[in-house]
Formats: structure tokens, C-alpha cells, sequence
């Protein structure tokens, strides 16, 4: 017995007599020429076993291998990295080799100067700026491959500011290709130095740069990397990339696309609102253009706040958005759009949050909770910045039944949404007392102006209205996942087959049910009578003995036909509609249009002429508006441009706390149309026969032919798609004096 077969143990002999059994001959570490059979873990010494066939014979060799077997595990290749793309400097050198850059300029404190360079290109100069000598001269090449690279294309919508500065960034360049990449980062672009591309720098001088000074940064798309236009929708049209040059897209944070086209932007903490879990950040940054411009955004946390904030400054400065679904972009409006649509949107949203913070003392009032905000925002013009707000309200409830005045003194409704165009017709009532009166500045400043045929009044030319809503109104608008995304004819959800139906608010809580086909009451459109609307009844029940509210979604779509004013103001005004309604959050573009105006079938036959089906801009905002956490308040506040204060309504009885009527009531609306209703006895729109002391509420309505026809048309659309009939009040309710 050898001494190496002496130390073995006795588990080891014990395993060469088991192998041996099954005939199989252990060999050495080295000896790998055979085929590894045996368990054997990676990454440790493996000790294999040359299995042996039928007979006591090995395994063949496999011819072709120079005597040797296939191993099991092949190593991987891999894969070269991509080399990195190519700068901006180092492409216009290969263009244009020993091009001379020279330092301007030195301005600026030691610890943060700012150095200006210029470089000449075939007699045309160009200037850049930067914190340090390497970023001003990559700026100053930037510069010089954007303006032969860019495709200016300057829309008809943008501010005059812009399209000059567009202009001036496309002088001295020549006409390219519209197939040429605008991509001036990428390695695969030295490859058309030859073409006219550079060629470019060859044709004739124009305006050179120092007469101009340093050239701002142009805010077109045009001019951003095709690697950054691809993962972001463009609102001003790019320059089409070959299909060799086309890369996949991949996405980017807001704050790292806006550090890569404008570095150095510094952020900034604007406010901290609210406590414990519903706290609030609100961050901002001001562009460098020279403009002031601040962009804000908020959310819960400050990373998020940031990055909303460097997404509203990508959309205003270069017209990018984060690439996204059809169901987040704007739906054009029918008529006239002075605005660019998300420049409209995130000015009509601020505007309204801010003035609800405002009145709430920083949002530390008790009045603050709020389910939904809404508002309107008046525009008299293009320039969005001459904003005003005309009213602020919230509130997400309905009266209870047992609480409806038929004196006109409780607010049956008190969404926010219905709450705002209430608020809404009293300052159009504030807005012709102004008109009448004697003072002259008084009359210049209402919104009103006679008409041609000296029969009622019209809006001033460019006054539009904006209602803004913190989300989706309740009814067929909110019938849809929050994170569907694909088109509306796709799916089989649950919800499909309610969705255009019209729909009733829930007396006592949040939530609507679709109206009930096939019923008497439903079918012929009766009113509910006054008997079941105060009975309270079981809440799980299909019985008509519960107060029904139409919901917000058909409200605002009746808006669109009958216009927002009323029937009462019918009698001075022509029907006014919203020139946009725009969603702070939750916001679909085909559920929101299908639910203001496609549901309804066009041409509306029996229209009276003064109506239309209009079709105001839906648009959501850049900085979606957080969730607001907790339940629903049973409160409802509003104030009105002209007011003092917020007055807070109760929800559940229409009135406030020490039961006394709203100023937003029927009953005061009331007052105030009979009022001017005498002064305006000869020059109304509507002429009526009976004197205002002799009618009703009710008479006062129904004396607007035309607007109770087109009711009656739009309310027989409804019905003859199936979607349902119109749910009215109790008569009781509209026949005080």
C-alpha cells in the first residue's frame, strides 16, 4: 500500500468502491480530454468522471475537433460599448480643420465668471457663453453647427418675441434637406461632412454676429439633439433624421435633458405647504435667456417638485414634452385659439391654485380642505400674462332633499364646477351694471359692449373665459381607469358599455349611476316631483324617492350647446361659451371630448341659429395636480372677482352655517336680473310681454324661446342615441316671485 492511499480516509475509500460499482474510473484534476460528467459547482475545483458505454468501451472521438470534445459551457462574447457620441467641437473641426477661437470677454465675480468666445466660419461669426473657456468655445460650436443644422420652422401661434429671435437664428443659413438630422451629438454625423450639411458654411455671408451681440439661445426644437427630441412630443416641427441616423428612444429625466441643453440652471425651494403626509413642495427655476421667465412645479416630495419644474421649462423654452399617449395631449379647440394650448393651461392653473392659496391664508385656513378646485379665468387677449381670475370655488357634494327650498334660497348643487359658472353669471351681472352706469371709466371696463342691431349685448372682442378644474368632472368623464392609455375603441373594460350614458350624482356622497332606461319617468322626461325629491330613502335601492342632480360631465356638456350664461341672462346676452376647459389632473383626451361633445350627434337638427355645438380646447397641465388626501369636506367655499372673502357653504343644506341664503343662490341671481331687467325693458335681446313684478322665476325662464328649444333639441339627442333622458327638478322649486 502506497503512502498516498495509507492517508486516505475511510469516506474516501468507501466512495472509490461505490464508483467502481457503477463503473466508472475516476481520473486526475488535469485530465480534462474527455467528456465532464459528475456535479460540479462553478467557480471551484472540479473533479470529473469519463463515463464509460455498453461494453467497458469509451466514447468516440468526434471527427472534425482535433481530438477534442465540445465543452458544455461556451464562454460569451462580448459586446463592444458604444463609443461615445461625438461633441459638438470635435464634428466642426473635422468640418472645418484650424478654426481660431478667441476669448471676448471676462465678466463676472472670481468664483463664478463667465467668458464669452467667437469663432469665424466662412466669413460668418458666432459667439458663445460659458462658465469656463472649454464650455464657452463647445457653446460657440454648438452655435455654429446649429444654425446650417437647424430647419427653422416658426408656427403661427408663437409670441412675436419668439418668431424674431427664430428669424434671427436663421439668418446666414442655408436651405437643407428635410430629411437631414438635426442631431449635432452624434458620431454617425461626420460621416456627411461632405454634404451640404457643411456645405453650408460655404454660401453667402449674412448679418454677422457682433453687431447683433452674443445670440440668445433660439427656443426651437429644431435645434435639440434628435436623441432628446425622440424621447419627448415636440410642439414646434423637427428636422426628420435619416433612417441610418435613427435611434431608439429611451426615457430621460426632465431635469437631466433640461441640464444638457441649458446648463447651469439653478433650482430653487418656493414653498413648503401643508403637514405630516400631505405636505407639498413647490421648487422653481428662472431661464437665462434674458426673459425673467420662472417655471414652477409641485408635488409631494422635492425630487419629483424639480423635475415637474424642468418639465414645464423644456415645453415653454423648446416646445418638448415627455413622449407620451394620444390620451395626454390637448384637443384643439373648433374656434378661435389665441393661445398656445399648454402655455394657456399652466397659466390658468397657476393662476387659480395661487388665488385659492391666497384666500386661505397660505392654505392654513380651515377652509382650505377641498376635495376639487375649480375656477374661471378670464383672457382678454394673447398675452396669457394679463390674466384674471373671475372666481374660485370647491366642493364635491349635493343638497339632501330634505332641505330644498322652493323659495330659491338653498344651492342644490355644490360641485365645484357647478359652483364656479354660478359665480361666473354674477360677475356677468356686476359687468352690466358697470356698463350702465354713469361713470365713464366704469363703462370702458366691462366686457360687454352693445350689439350691431342695438338689441342686447355681446362679449368685447378676444374676451374668452377659461374654466379649470383640479379633476376630471364627475359622470361619464371619470368612466375610465387611470391608467388606461390606449384608444377608447379598443378593450372590453367593464365600464364600455356605460360610458356616454348620461348620469345622477349620489345624494349624500361622492360618485354618480347612470340613469335608468326604460323607466316611465326617464322615457317621456318628466320633472321628479317635489313628494319623492324630500323623502329619504334607502341608499341601495333603484326607488325614485331620492333628490336626483344631473352630474358634471352632462352639465358642462349642456354648456357647450345652450352656452354658460343661463336662461335669465338669455334675455341680455348671446349664448357665451368656454373657450377651454383644462384638468389638473386625471385628464383623457378622448373620455373628456367624448364626454363634452362627441356623444352628442352633430348637426344638432332644430338648433335655433344663435346655437351651436361648440367645441371648446381640452387640455391638461405639465405639473399634474397631487391627489388630496382624506375625505371629501361637507362644505363648499366661493368667492367672486370684487369680493372681500370666501363664504362657505354648508353642502347638505345650501346654506351657511348660520342658515342664511348664498349670494349665489336663485333667489339673489333673481334680484339682480330683475333690476337690470327694468332698465333693459326697451333694448332687450328677448322682448317680453309680461312686466318683471308679474312673473315668476319659472316665467322669467321660460320667456327665452330660443334657449329652452335648444334644450329641448339637445335634450331629444340624448335620448335618441340611447344615452338616457335628462333628469329635471321639481317644478315647486323654480315658482317663487
Amino acid at each position: 500500500m502506497t503512502e498516498g492511499s495509507a492517508s486516505c480516509s475511510p469516506a474516501v475509500k468507501e466512495n472509490r468502491n461505490l464508483l467502481s460499482e457503477l463503473g466508472v474510473v475516476q481520473v486526475g484534476v488535469a485530465k480534462w480530454d474527455m467528456v465532464q460528467v459528475g456535479v460540479a459547482k462553478r467557480g471551484a475545483a472540479q473533479v470529473g468522471v469519463v463515463a464509460k458505454r455498453p461494453g467497458g468501451k469509451k466514447r468516440p472521438l468526434e471527427e472534425g475537433n482535433n481530438g477534442r470534445h465540445h465543452h458544455a459551457y461556451k464562454p460569451r462574447k462580448r459586446r463592444k460599448a458604444p463609443a461615445p457620441p461625438q461633441s459638438a467641437l470635435a464634428q466642426l473641426n473635422e468640418a472645418r480643420p484650424g478654426l481660431q477661437y478667441r476669448v471676448l470677454s471676462r465678466r463676472g465675480p472670481v468664483h463664478a465668471p463667465v467668458f464669452v468666445m467667437e469663432v469665424e466660419v466662412s466669413g460668418q461669426v458666432f459667439q458663445g457663453v460659458g462658465s469656463t473657456k472649454q464650455k464657452a468655445k463647445l457653446d460657440t460650436a454648438q452655435r455654429a453647427l446649429r444654425s446650417v443644422v437647424s430647419v427653422v420652422s416658426v408656427p403661427a401661434v408663437l409670441p412675436p418675441t419668439a418668431a424674431s429671435g427664430a428669424r434671427r437664428g436663421a439668418a446666414g443659413a442655408t436651405s437643407l434637406s428635410a430629411e437631414l438630422s438635426a442631431d449635432y451629438t452624434s458620431d454617425q454625423l461626420a460621416a456627411f461632412a461632405d454634404h451640404a450639411l457643411f456645405r453650408g458654411f460655404d454660401g453667402p455671408p449674412g448679418p454677422a454676429g457682433p453687431e447683433d451681440g452674443p445670440p440668445g439661445p433660439a427656443p426651437l426644437a429644431s435645434a435639440v439633439p434628435n436623441g432628446i427630441a425622440q424621447c419627448y412630443d415636440a410642439q414646434v416641427p423637427l428636422a426628420r433624421p435619416p433612417a441610418s441616423l435613427d435611434s431608439s428612444p429611451c426615457p430621460r429625466n426632465p431635469v437631466a435633458v433640461l441640464n444638457e441643453l441649458r446648463p447651469g440652471l439653478r433650482y430653487r425651494l418656493v414653498s413648503e405647504r401643508g403637514d405630516g403626509h400631505a405636505k407639498s413642495f413647490v421648487m422653481a427655476l428662472a431661464a437665462d435667456d434674458g426673459t425673467g421667465r420662472s417655471f414652477q412645479g409641485s408635488a409631494r416630495n422635492k425630487r419629483r417638485a424639480k423635475a415637474r419644474a424642468a418639465q414645464a421649462a423644456l415645453c415653454a423654452l423648446f416646445g418638448l414634452r415627455p413622449d407620451s399617449h394620444l390620451s395626454t395631449q390637448a384637443t384643439p379647440s373648433g374656434g378661435l385659439q389665441l393661445h398656445l394650448p399648454q402655455v394657456l393651461a399652466d397659466a390658468v392653473s397657476r393662476l387659480v391654485v395661487d388665488k385659492f392659496s391666497e384666500l386661505t391664508d397660505n392654505l392654513s385656513s380651515p377652509h382650505a380642505r377641498r376635495k376639487v378646485l375649480a375656477g374661471v379665468v378670464m383672457t382678454t387677449g394673447a398675452d396669457v400674462t394679463e390674466a384674471r381670475v373671475v372666481c374660485v370655488t370647491t366642493g364635491s357634494k349635493c343638497i339632501s332633499g330634505e332641505h330644498l327650498s322652493d323659495r330659491g334660497l338653498a344651492l342644490n348643487d355644490c360641485h365645484a364646477e357647478i359652483i364656479a359658472r354660478r359665480s361666473l353669471v354674477r360677475y356677468l351681472y356686476s359687468q352690466l351694471e358697470c356698463f350702465l352706469s354713469t361713470d365713464s371709466p366704469s363703462q370702458r371696463s366691462s366686457v360687454f359692449r352693445r350689439r350691431d342691431d342695438s338689441l342686447g349685448f355681446t362679449l368685447k372682442d378676444d374676451v374668452q373665459f377659461h374654466l379649470y378644474v383640479s379633476t376630471s368632472p364627475c359622470g361619464d368623464a371619470r368612466i375610465f381607469s387611470p391608467h388606461e392609455t390606449h384608444m377608447e375603441g379598443q378593450g372590453d373594460g367593464p365600464n364600455r358599455k356605460a360610458r356616454g350614458r348620461l348620469r345622477t350624482k349620489m345624494e349624500s356622497g361622492e360618485g354618480t349611476i347612470p340613469v335608468r332606461c326604460g323607466d316611465a319617468l326617464q322615457t317621456c322626461g318628466d320633472a321628479q316631483t317635489w313628494g319623492d325629491a324630500q323623502t329619504w330613502g334607502d341608499a341601495q335601492t333603484w326607488g325614485g324617492d331620492r333628490l336626483l342632480t344631473m352630474s358634471c360631465s352632462d352639465k358642462m356638456a349642456r354648456w357647450n350647446v345652450v352656452g354658460f350664461q343661463g336662461a335669465l341672462l338669455s334675455h341680455f346676452t348671446e349664448p357665451l361659451y368656454f373657450s377651454s376647459i383644462i384638468l389638473g389632473s386625471l385628464y383623457h383626451s378622448q373620455h373628456l371630448s367624448r364626454a363634452m361633445y362627441q356623444r352628442i350627434c352633430c348637426p344638432l337638427e332644430g338648433l335655433p341659429c344663435a346655437y351651436t355645438l361648440h367645441r371648446p380646447l381640452l387640455s391638461g397641465i405639465s405639473n399634474m395636480e397631487a391627489r388630496q388626501p382624506g375625505k371629501a369636506p361637507g362644505f363648499s367655499v366661493n368667492w367672486t372677482l370684487g369680493d372681500h372673502s370666501l363664504e362657505v357653504i354648508d353642502a347638505a343644506t345650501g346654506k351657511d352655517d348660520l342658515g342664511r341664503p348664498s349670494r349665489l343662490s336663485k333667489h339673489a341671481l333673481y334680484r339682480r336680473w330683475t333690476r337690470l331687467h327694468c332698465k333693459l325693458s326697451s333694448t332687450l335681446r328677448v322682448q317680453t310681454p309680461a312686466t318683471p313684478p308679474a312673473t315668476t322665476y319659472r316665467d322669467a325662464k321660460q320667456a327665452v324661446r330660443q334657449y329652452h328649444d335648444a334644450k329641448r333639441v339637445l335634450t331629444h339627442a340624448f335620448h335618441q342615441a340611447g344615452l338616457g333622458a335628462w333628469v329635471r327638478k321639481p317644478l315647486e322649486l323654480d315658482t317663487f316671485c
